[in-house]
């Protein structure tokens, strides 16, 4: 069974106390692998290595840099189909969504800064006859990188790739439920013989490594995708220290659905927006909301096409739906549909785990789910629940469905279904939320900024937006 290992100082390394946590594979239910059990002494192996490396690594030229992330971007590209395998395993999800959307987004991630550091300008402004101010934008210096469990490579890479690339060293700790693809990267990073230091990824809990590592005197800055609650947690300790923070958090994703929409079109994204990925992302519309004409027809064929939609083995092809990431993420979303059932709640499709057979007996199913007949206040509307379950309201004006969509604390990601291109920009100016998709659903332009309102988070990744967080801007006066 494989033990994975930290990469510290250009190395596959052991913890050192030499503890490792159970990987469970969810289809199966079962340990297939073993991850560090790291602890702040394994941190400080990292952040030591991160900060020996920094002086060399940032007086790179953009051009060297670039090169090196454009290896990383091969090596990811080169072992696409074994790190699909991998992220599958590990995730739960289907083998064909880890292969076509997951690790070529990790690709596209590491190409995309490589070039975009090249690009990347900073201002001058002739003040007065005889005077220049200019701006210059340095690497922070040894950057914190934390991602989640539900797209472990896509977003893991997302952060570290616009650090490297600014000249910034990270040390990394990548979710403990899916740590495998993360592990894979730094195979490749060794295999490239990246500088040592560079890169750390430093395996285990958030309560010991994790808060280590956020704690840590010499990390400059934090960069955290998670819920709601560790990112205040991880706000009360990296604020007071007055230190760079990006965090994005949870959501709670309106679905507006007007009456005068493409149907079609809108059915079949709205299949999508809701259940991919077993509805495991943060950008997932899970409040669908519905104009009261097209109500009925939009229920009726909405629970049709869900209750077509196949939870099954992740490795196989037509398979829909895999499985729920972890045993207690499983039970936390069958807790909820118990909840919206107490709260009043009409189960219109499933509703309940699902039981496969043979090898996948014991892994962790739930059927996509579909609940009506909730208040807006009530927990299932209100709380994230980051899993298969949808709700449906009715509503009847543009205005009721605007104070709908923002009636949550969060406020990360909304869509708007309406061939009025009016409406579709007065509502998009309304929505309290960081992305608003039109007649779409995730589609994401990398030059974009990401990120959320409210308890959705702080700051903006993607784009120049990244670049400019993991580097700290300077002007200079010139008078000459």
């Amino acid at each position: 069974m494989i033990h994975i290992a930290n990469y510290i100082d250009g190395k596959l390394v052991s913890p050192i106390n030499n503890q490792y946590l159970d990987n469970y594979n969810p289809a199966t239910g079962k340990v297939y692998s073993y991850i560090p059990d790291s602890t702040g002494d394994d941190v400080q192996l990292a952040v030591d290595a991160a900060r020996k490396a920094l002086p060399s690594w940032s007086n790179l030229s953009n051009i060297q840099r670039s090169k090196w992330l454009e290896k990383i971007s091969s090596g990811i590209k080169a072992k696409l189909d074994e790190l699909a395998l991998a992220e599958s395993i590990d995730n739960g999800k289907p083998l064909w969504l880890a292969k076509s959307v997951d690790i070529p987004r990790a690709v596209d991630n590491f190409k995309f800064y490589s070039t975009a550091i090249l690009h990347y300008a900073s201002e001058s402004h002739h003040t007065a006859q005889g005077v220049i101010n200019y701006t210059l934008r340095k690497p922070v210096g040894v950057a914190a990188c934390i991602s989640p469990w539900n797209l472990p490579l896509y977003l893991f890479t997302w952060k570290i790739a616009p650090a490297l690339a600014a000249g910034n060293t990270v040390v990394a700790k990548p979710s403990e439920i899916t740590p495998m693809t993360a592990f894979l990267l730094t195979q490749i990073c060794e295999e490239i013989n990246l500088p040592a230091g560079v890169l750390n990824v430093v395996h285990g809990l958030g309560i010991s490594a994790g808060n280590a590592l956020i704690s840590h005197d010499d990390i400059d800055l934090v960069s955290f995708t998670g819920g709601t609650s560790t990112g205040a947690h991880i706000a009360k300790i990296v604020a007071p220290k007055f230190k760079k923070m990006s965090l994005e958090l949870g959501g709670k994703n309106p679905n507006i659905i007007f009456d005068d929409c493409d149907f079609d079109k809108m059915l079949k994204t709205t299949l999508n927006s809701s259940f991919a990925n077993q509805g495991q992302i943060c950008l997932c519309g899970s409040r669908i909301l519905v104009q009261r004409g097209i109500y009925e027809r939009f229920k009726t064929a909405f629970a049709a096409e869900v209750g077509k939609m196949k939870v099954g083995n992740p490795m196989q092809d037509d398979s829909r739906l895999g499985a729920i990431v972890s045993k207690p993420h499983y039970d936390k979303v069958l807790s909820y549909i118990s909840i919206a059932k107490e709260e009043g709640g009409k189960i219109l499709t499933g509703g309940e785990a699902v039981n496969l057979d043979g090898e996948n007996k014991d892994g962790w199913y739930i059927a996509p789910t579909i609940i009506e007949g909730l208040d807006q206040q009530c927990r299932t509307n209100q709380e994230e629940i980051f899993g298969p379950v949808v709700t449906i309201q009715a509503f009847d004006t543009e205005e009721e469905a605007l104070k709908l969509a923002n009636s949550t604390m969060y406020g990360l990601a909304a869509t708007v279904w309406t061939t009025d291109l009016n409406k579709a920009h007065r509502m998009a100016d309304g929505i309290k939320s960081g992305i608003v998709w039109i007649n779409c659903w995730l589609l994401r332009d990398l030059r974009t900024p990401f990120g959320g309102m409210k308890n959705s988070g702080v700051g903006r990744e993607g784009g120049w937006e990244a670049l400019n967080f993991f580097t700290e801007p300077k002007n200079v006066c010139i008078k000459y």
